[in-house]
């Protein structure tokens, strides 16, 4: 698969990473309706297919993603809005939850939509040339595609509404920082560093990942004994998959394991 269907959005395969490239470079990778329809086309097929063990996200040029396409903005009825959002919610939602690991390689400008894609993934790496900044306040919105769900989980509250409110810009080595940038890189390492990562996560048990993804999605809503309940049924399918025989086996071998992410 390499996406050529749709030149908005490049999809390439380095082994069982799947590379997601954004790439409309002079609209700086705003989320455009090609841009959207490449993400709901190809990350169905990515999520479902059991090769691809890790999705790495970037974009092409200076920018990661400008956020949301201003020409379309113009549709504000509360019904076409609301469609609009809503069609964006299937690709997003599916993205922030898939069973496997998703990494985000943030190259440049990661501003409005485009902060909240960066942190859609589960770890960030990026350039230290990135820039991240809300954009929403600078036109009367709010935090959409989940801004204000996930950046407070990553860096707190207080400081969640600090970076919203003024809508400053944060740069790269801040995002560190504070915590929802994992890996600062010099521009021409970015890919490299996101790949071998995603690269070594492809390699671990997929399923124990996923796993451990629902737990960490639920871990702010549930009481304590939700929690571990739906922990003790978590751990019951790790428990039961063909990579916890393989993880014991290799254990108690004193080698180290093969996943195959079942």
């Amino acid at each position: 698969m390499d996406g050529s269907d749709n030149p908005s959005v490049i999809v390439r395969r380095d082994g069982a990473v799947a590379v997601v490239t954004l790439n409309e470079p002079a609209s700086l990778n705003a989320l455009s309706g090609g841009i959207k329809a490449g993400i709901e086309q190809q990350l169905p097929v990515l999520i479902s297919d059991p090769e691809v063990r890790a999705i790495v996200l970037t974009g092409t040029g200076r920018a990661f993603c400008a956020g949301g396409d201003i020409r379309a903005m113009d549709e504000r009825d509360t019904v076409s809005m609301r469609r609009r959002m809503q069609r964006s919610y299937r690709w997003l939602v599916p993205l922030m939850t898939a069973d496997k690991p998703v990494i985000t390689a943030v190259n440049g400008v990661a501003a409005g939509a485009g902060f909240s894609l960066a942190l859609a993934g589960d770890i960030v790496c990026a350039s230290v040339e990135a820039k991240f900044k809300a954009g929403f306040p600078g036109i009367g919105a709010i935090p959409d595609f989940a801004l204000a769900y996930s950046l407070p989980r990553a860096v707190g509250m207080i400081r969640a509404k600090e970076i919203l409110f003024s809508n400053r810009e944060v740069t790269a080595t801040e995002a560190h920082d504070l915590g929802f940038v994992s890996h600062l890189t010099e521009p021409d390492a970015l890919m490299d560093t996101a790949i071998s990562l995603a690269t070594t996560l492809a390699a671990g048990p997929t399923m124990a990942y996923g796993l451990t993804k629902q737990l960490l999605q639920r871990a702010y809503e549930l009481p304590l004994e939700g929690f571990l309940e739906l922990e003790a049924m978590a751990q019951t399918t790790a428990f039961g998959s063909a990579d916890f025989a393989e993880g014991t086996a290799a254990f108690k071998g004193k080698r180290k394991p093969t996943f195959r992410g079942n």
